[in-house]
């Protein structure tokens, strides 16, 4: 019998496993054009947050006592859709769950590209994805930038890094702890903050004494305010993600938001579906830098389903470096 992750509670704050329950899902019949696919690795990502308040947003929330969905790597192992046959590999938004009863139409097959399927969920999939529309569009960043990445040893912030420096910019990376900055430097940052050592601002005033170009914000609170802080003129500012504040944390003060005037600051937030047009300037220039070498990705992992709500809540405790994920 399939299983699936349920949110039984909305969550006041930083949720708890209480708000979570794993059950037996019911599938339906295999019909005409349906697939069945065995998921082999679930994505988990900060915006999943947002999605157990019941508010509107740029997607809906998880509906109470039903199957939550996410990013989801599988196999198909039945198929009642000529495009699809037992073996094939494929990306689909069925996941927090074991086992998935999909129309063909929801699923995308994985190119052949030599690199393992997991990749597909990370720098070649949403994470990559994002830190590549994000940087390069969103930040219209630029050979000769000086860029500062929130959350460097996460998931998007680690793929912003690599990016840039393919693309010939100047990169501060912040990171919580030694071992985290020692994999940012790894990368190839020029420099990184440890945001536990010391204030974010005085941090990173040492490390970009000339100031930013750009900032990929990935946390918001004191980091925004230090990017604010130290941005030079025609400054832009690429707003992914403020995980500081999906708990009710402290948003930033805005203590130098004066400085948007006198540095002509530019603040674009973004998604990454605004940008599915351009997919394959992705695909084709991430393709040439992971086969390059010039992007490389380290994933955490955790065995089984049963741990995916604690793989989700170590997202806020700094449990993950580079991209979390649950192998079923």
């Amino acid at each position: 019998m399939a299983r699936a992750w349920h949110l039984m509670s909305r969550p006041d704050g930083l949720p708890t496993e209480a708000n979570f329950a794993l059950k037996e899902l019911d599938q339906p019949a295999l019909g005409e054009g349906m697939v069945r696919v065995a998921n082999r690795f679930l994505s988990v990502d900060p915006y999943m947050r947002g999605r157990m308040n019941d508010v509107k947003s740029y997607v809906p929330p998880f509906a109470l006592d039903a199957p939550m969905d996410g990013g989801a790597i599988g196999e198909v192992i039945e198929s009642r859709d000529p495009g699809f046959a037992p073996g094939d590999m494929v990306l689909h938004m069925a996941g927090w769950r074991d086992e998935a009863v999909v129309p063909g139409s929801a699923l995308n097959k994985l190119p052949q590209l030599g690199v393992a399927p997991e990749a597909f969920l990370g720098n070649l999939g949403l994470t990559g994805g994002t830190a590549y529309f994000g940087l390069l569009e969103a930040a219209s960043a630029r050979e000769g930038d000086i860029v500062f990445v929130s959350a460097a040893a996460g998931a998007v912030g680690s793929a912003v890094v690599q990016i840039a420096k393919a693309k010939g910019m100047t990169v501060i990376g912040s990171a919580g702890g030694a071992e985290k900055c020692d994999f940012v430097r790894s990368l190839g940052a020029d420099a990184v903050i440890d945001y536990k050592a010391g204030p974010i601002v005085r941090g990173l005033g040492e490390a970009a004494p000339k100031g930013i170009d750009v900032y990929f914000d990935n946390v918001g609170g004191d980091h925004l305010d230090a990017a604010f802080a130290h941005a030079r003129k025609d400054a832009r500012f690429a707003i992914c993600g403020m995980i500081d504040s999906y708990n009710g944390g402290e948003p930033a003060s805005f203590r130098y938001i004066m400085r948007v005037i006198a540095m002509r600051i530019r603040v674009q937030g973004f998604i990454y579906t605004d940008y599915m047009a351009r997919m394959g300037d992705f695909y084709r220039d991430m393709g040439g830098w992971i086969a390059s070498g010039q992007v490389k990705s380290r994933d955490t992992v955790m065995e089984g389903l049963e741990r995916m709500p604690e793989a989700f809540l170590g997202l806020f405790k700094g449990a993950n470096t580079g991209k979390m994920l649950v192998k079923v």
